[in-house]
């Protein structure tokens, strides 16, 4: 798959260098040239215009150093700061500040390939470090070794990133053309939107259960329908906090009853073609809301509309 059909946060141009993490020689050498993407403590990085802010180290707030890879010769660096703070003074005047605070999901599809890669691959360990500072086996504070890509327990023990995996579903009746439908459901926390809000079905994948069969049941569980076919479509890493998103697509029979648990889905409903393809085009005209365009959910629905 080009990086150009990918879903928006699977983009990335960066060489994660792992090989560097162990040598801290070479990791100190590096941060001397390093650009540095700061991330603020809520998440947010700053951007100016649909790029990101990065710092030169010698501009860089103190910090954790996490080393994100590198592009050719060019090494990158991560670490957590009070964006606020991250003004540039200019003579005579009132500090101007760098940029623009803004979260993942807000920019990620307008950046670049190896932007989209920084700031996903950064949130994604700056989040893992901020939930693991003690040990989960002796309760004792940990430290950050391999360029921020291990943390230590005081007796040597090893803590890697983890991520968490999700299944995410289209559910479609296998129909072409502007008729075909597609099944969506509206999530519980979306009651208090402006307008209703639809988006495909997701879950977490369960421990010694497969991706298809955490589709299978979800689907069944969430809104009380047996799919006929699964197939894989593509990922994509969702770090908030530690997501990574399996994409499906399925087909299920319209005739079948719609049985929703309200504890996850509000409602659902099938959706054609023309209604969802309406909805993308005019978000601000349509009557119900679809998902972000950094969303994997928002990337199903296109390939759907292109089936």
């Amino acid at each position: 798959m080009r990086q150009s059909e990918l879903p928006p946060l699977s983009r990335s141009a960066l060489d994660r260098a792992a090989h560097r993490r162990k040598d801290p020689e070479w990791l100190a050498a590096a941060w001397d040239r390093a650009l540095v993407l700061v991330i603020g403590v809520d998440g947010r990085a700053l951007v100016r215009g649909d790029a990101l802010v990065l710092l030169p180290a010698h501009k860089a707030p103190a910090g954790d150093r996490l080393f994100l890879g590198v592009d050719g010769e060019q090494p990158y660096f991560g670490v957590t700061a009070d964006l606020s703070a991250q003004v540039e003074p200019v003579t005579g005047e009132a500090p101007e500040p760098l940029g623009e605070e803004m979260f993942l999901h807000q920019v990620g599809e307008r950046l670049s390939d190896l932007e989209a890669g920084l700031f996903t691959e950064a949130l994604a360990l700056v989040q893992w470090h901020r939930d693991h500072l003690f040990s989960p086996a002796t309760g004792e504070k940990t430290e950050i070794s391999d360029g921020g890509w291990v943390r230590r327990d005081p007796d040597g023990r090893q803590h890697f990133p983890r991520t968490d995996v999700a299944m995410i579903v289209l559910v479609h009746d296998g129909v072409a053309g502007p008729d075909g439908r597609a099944l969506l459901g509206s999530n519980a926390m979306w009651q208090k939107a402006p307008k209703p809000r639809y988006s495909t079905l997701a879950g977490f994948v369960e421990p010694g259960e497969s991706a298809e069969a955490a589709v299978a049941r979800e689907v069944r569980e969430e809104v009380g329908v047996e799919l006929t076919e699964i197939a894989y479509v593509c990922s994509q890493p969702w770090p908030f906090p530690r997501s990574l998103m399996l994409g499906y697509f399925a087909e299920a029979d319209p005739a079948e009853r719609i049985v929703t648990d309200p504890d996850e889905i509000t409602h659902a409903r099938w959706f054609t073609r023309t209604e969802v393809a309406a909805a993308l085009a005019d978000p601000e005209a349509a009557a119900f809301g679809l998902p972000m365009s950094s969303a994997i959910s928002h990337f199903l629905l296109r390939r759907w509309l292109a089936l």
